[in-house]
């Protein structure tokens, strides 16, 4: 006859627990995303986001130290340009809004890994992502002109000290067109992180307020996905990969743990999950209301993402986090 098991026997202690904990979160994983914009000593909070802010570049350096002193690896910075255009002129000028804050955080904390979000919805005037056909007010964006946007972007946002080049505007062929960009310009050693599987989500809207990036018009429904497609996510991950990802993401993640789960289980690369704008404010407004426990719901969360299979986790939480980790 075999023994009675009994799981809860490993459960009984906190250390017993911590042995056999098969998914660990660490603040290796998290990124943490910045919103600059022009001035000085420019620090707006935004209102649907608590805690998160609009900061000048100079504020921007303030918390890339205090992100390094975190343990936290890397940033994600977004720019507001001063001005928006039709040709996002913001997104890709050498003295943009990120191009200047890549540079001020480089010059002062060398070692932290710095990520420009590459896409242009903050920097043109309609709020989409692109080009649009002219006349059109639903929101459907030229695709190939809009590549030679991006082109433009991700070089000269590795010029001004971007490690990473992150294109989130889910255009057919952008992976393949900033790689060859940056080939050419010689920034071969300069990794790409596709947003792979970017849904068309109703989680984006405080991130709106705090890019100032909202459409004018129309929405974004005809280049991200559809948030009941699978497949898809995996097709857009194999076409990132094979035109030359070096990592890809799922964002939103919350909704998205499946998807996160199936692109791990087929690519070998790093998969990152984006913890998005209204995962995060849903849970700093209840935990505000005292309903929940903010410190709790936050690392389970983002351990679930890790369980599910993501190596990096871009998070508002980040800070917060790290401190919860090393308290």
């Amino acid at each position: 006859m075999f023994p009675i098991h009994r799981p809860r026997r490993l459960r009984s202690t906190t250390t017993l627990r911590r042995m056999v904990q098969e998914t660990t979160l660490t603040v290796n994983d998290l990124i943490y995303p910045l919103f600059a914009v022009p001035g000085e000593g420019v620090a707006q909070e935004v209102k649907s986001m608590p805690g998160v802010y609009q900061l000048s570049v100079d504020k921007i350096v303030e918390e890339a130290r205090e992100v390094k002193d975190l343990g936290i690896p890397a940033i994600i910075l977004f720019g507001i340009p001063e001005t928006k255009d039709t040709d996002a002129t913001g997104a890709w000028h050498d003295c943009g809004i990120v191009q200047k804050a890549a540079t001020a955080v480089k010059e002062a904390v060398s070692d932290l890994v710095i990520i420009a979000d590459t896409c242009l919805c903050e920097y043109t005037s309609h709020g989409h992502c692109g080009y649009l056909e002219v006349g059109d007010l639903t929101g459907r964006v030229l695709n190939d002109p809009t590549l030679e946007l991006l082109k433009k972007t991700a070089v000269s946002q590795a010029k001004a000290g971007a490690d990473i080049i992150a294109p989130s505007g889910m255009m057919d062929g952008f992976v393949q067109a900033i790689r060859a960009a940056l080939d050419e310009a010689g920034f071969q050693n300069t990794p790409i992180l596709s947003y792979a599987a970017k849904y068309a989500s109703a989680y984006y809207g405080p991130f709106r307020d705090a890019a100032e990036s909202a459409p004018q018009f129309g929405d974004r429904r005809t280049y991200q996905m559809d948030p009941g497609n699978a497949r898809e996510a995996l097709k857009e991950v194999a076409l990132d990969v094979e035109e030359g990802a070096d990592m890809v993401m799922v964002k939103p993640a919350l909704a998205y743990m499946d998807i996160i789960w199936r692109i791990k289980e087929m690519t070998q690369l790093p998969v990152a999950a984006y913890n998005v704008s209204g995962e995060y404010s849903m849970v700093k407004a209840a935990a505000l209301n005292g309903w929940i426990d903010e410190q709790r719901v936050t690392l389970e969360t983002l351990t679930g993402f890790k369980r599910a299979g993501a190596d990096l986790i871009l998070t508002y939480h980040a800070k917060d986090a790290a401190r919860w980790l090393q308290a």
